[in-house]
């Protein structure tokens, strides 16, 4: 039932993204007023000394589909839709790079931590990749929201890859309401971002 409603309901919003749409229709959408949620940061503040090495955190990847301040919903696993109504408070890559340089910052272990041209010649990069950002229609519990992203340390004087890892949680939404569905996506940061930076900070200072 879940799967049928909302296939229903998304369905205009999941034609505006293809290709055959003509170009008025996309910009009457993008002109409509949306609700605009923001996400925030961890504080993992942590005793010990400053080390002096800079840590440059790239612009992360993402498929289009995420490349957007929408919020992606799947009807089915091969749709694409974006919540009505409703908008990240920057394209959601920029939104995450801000996310891991104020987390990464907030240990103060790291002499600097910043992004492309704005600090020092970095001694360690943070590449990264989104991989899922998304609500699914979950025939058990209504929603899942899920998040997923693939972190690569490397060493910036030889290009050497330090590790590489991904990381990924997923939590039940009751509703496709849009405030429920960005506290749940702020609920799986806060589980996630804590062990991103904690194995961040393990590579980039080891």
């Amino acid at each position: 039932m879940h799967s049928m409603n909302i296939t229903r309901r998304f369905a205009i919003l999941g034609a505006l993204a293809l290709p055959g749409c003509s170009a008025i229709a996309r910009l009457n959408a993008a002109a409509e007023p949306r609700d605009t949620f923001d996400l925030r940061a961890v504080n993992l503040t942590q005793q010990g000394a400053v080390d002096r090495r800079n840590l440059l955190v790239a612009d992360p990847s993402a498929a289009a589909a995420l490349d957007t301040d929408r919020i992606l919903i799947r009807p089915e696993p091969q749709t694409i839709a974006y919540l009505p109504d409703a908008r990240w408070s920057d394209d959601l890559p920029r939104l995450f790079q801000t996310l891991l340089v104020q987390s990464l910052s907030s240990t103060g272990q790291i002499g600097f931590v910043g992004i492309p041209n704005a600090g020092p010649v970095p001694d360690v990069v943070l590449l990264s990749r989104i991989d899922r950002f998304d609500v699914e229609v979950d025939e058990t519990v209504g929603f899942r929201a899920v998040f997923a992203c693939t972190c690569t340390l490397l060493r910036d004087r030889d290009q050497r890859v330090i590790r590489t890892q991904r990381f990924a949680q997923s939590i039940a939404v009751s509703t496709d309401n849009p405030l429920t569905i960005a506290r749940a996506f702020q609920a799986l940061l806060d589980e996630t971002l804590p062990e991103i930076v904690i194995w961040t900070t393990a590579g980039a200072l080891s």
